[in-house]
């Protein structure tokens, strides 16, 4: 029998790599000698470069860039194979890097995750993915273009810094510099969310609040990404309300598709194509997948729902192992999914499911384990 370990990370407690070194201790107590592989995964967002790099057995950059205030900070990005990265622009322009007193989209730029695209073009990677969630700025994707040589120019033709509060005052776009290096580059955009650029589910009314903008900041916000997209409308002819995901990461998605010609991609698959997931399914019995909490979310773009259905477009069967279940946890069935059980043997506090995680996963592991020795005992009467 040969097993597979696929599962997410439990945010606060268990990585990826943990959940699988704790499934192998459980299947040898069940099972005895087996084959077992393991393969990180992530649905990117937070981890994602770290799943990918191990995964395909790469090794993380370290670079000096500008935070989301423009602080001087240091980011990492991964690299595989010949000519390929991942990036997830939280490492340079994530919320958690600005102090909660400080929070104000207007004053916050991508400046740091564009300087991490810009480095790995300049060292020859040309197939580059980009996570872009848990972003801290709403500046339509301004400072990311600035540090690849684009230019924004206000209505005198002065040069913008890029943040938020310019969104208002860009009049024109200069392309003359965007490095040379990205004419031959493809660009994947993992974005899981649908928000155009502008309007009551675009960047800034969807997203701004949670990065620090009242109702009055989020209406100058919103007049000046209206101005940004009219801009780009007239002079690239995009029209970036229809395009789907242009308002993720307050509008970063926008710039990769309009200035770099970015493919936009669910994270989860994306990092499945990265990791040759379907490729390490050949010959495998069955897949063992899980997340902190499953629940109807998790049929939307989550690390369950794209492990489940390419084990079931491949025929293997998949289970899942989750620290708990909440509303409609079991529509994850839907997509390949046999079944789910939780580490939880009883009632408890969240604290004390948290400092218990690995006793808990090992345990429910185990009784998982046992159940599936049960029916093979049976299959084989």
């Amino acid at each position: 029998m040969k097993l597979m370990f696929a599962s997410d990370s439990f945010k606060g407690t268990l990585s990826s790599e943990r959940t699988a070194e704790l499934l192998r201790e459980a299947a040898e107590q069940v099972f005895g000698s087996c084959e077992m592989i393991s393969v990180p995964v992530a649905d990117g967002g937070e981890g994602t470069v770290e799943a990918v790099v191990k995964a395909e057995k790469g090794k993380l950059v370290s670079v000096r860039v500008h935070g989301p205030l423009m602080e001087e900070t240091e980011a990492s990005y991964g690299i595989f194979g010949e000519n390929k990265a991942i990036i997830e622009m939280a490492a340079a322009s994530g919320l958690p890097m600005v102090p909660e007193g400080r929070r104000d989209p207007r004053n916050t730029t991508t400046y740091g995750t564009g300087e991490l695209i810009r480095h790995a073009l300049e060292h020859g990677y040309r197939d580059i993915a980009i996570a872009i969630g848990g972003s801290a700025t709403n500046d339509g994707g301004m400072g990311c273009a600035r540090a690849l040589g684009i230019r924004f120019l206000d209505s005198e033709g002065n040069e913008l810094e890029g943040c938020g509060k310019d969104l208002i005052k860009v009049a024109h776009i200069d392309m003359s510099g965007l490095c040379e290096e990205q004419n031959n580059a493809e660009i994947t955009v993992m974005c899981d969310v649908t928000n155009p650029l502008c309007g009551k589910d675009g960047a800034t009314y969807t997203f701004g609040r949670q990065k620090g903008a009242t109702p009055e900041i989020q209406q100058e916000l919103e007049a000046g990404m209206c101005n940004y997209r009219d801009v780009i409308k007239r002079e690239f002819g995009i029209d970036c309300d229809a395009v789907t995901g242009a308002g993720a990461a307050g509008g970063l998605g926008a710039a990769l598709k309009v200035f770099l010609n970015g493919e936009m991609k669910s994270g989860v698959e994306t990092v499945l194509d990265l990791i040759r997931f379907d490729e390490r399914l050949e010959g495998v019995d069955l897949v063992v997948t899980g997340e902190g909490r499953t629940d109807w979310q998790s049929c939307f773009g989550k690390v369950m729902q794209g492990v489940g259905e390419h084990c079931a477009a491949k025929n293997v069967p998949a289970v899942g192992l989750s620290g708990s279940l909440g509303k409609d946890a079991m529509d994850i069935c839907r997509h390949g999914i046999r079944s789910l059980m939780t580490t939880v043997n009883a009632p408890m506090m969240l604290q004390e499911a948290l400092d218990r995680a690995d006793e808990l996963y090992l345990e429910g592991a185990v009784r998982m384990f046992r159940f599936i020795k049960t029916g093979m005992e049976i299959a084989q009467k």
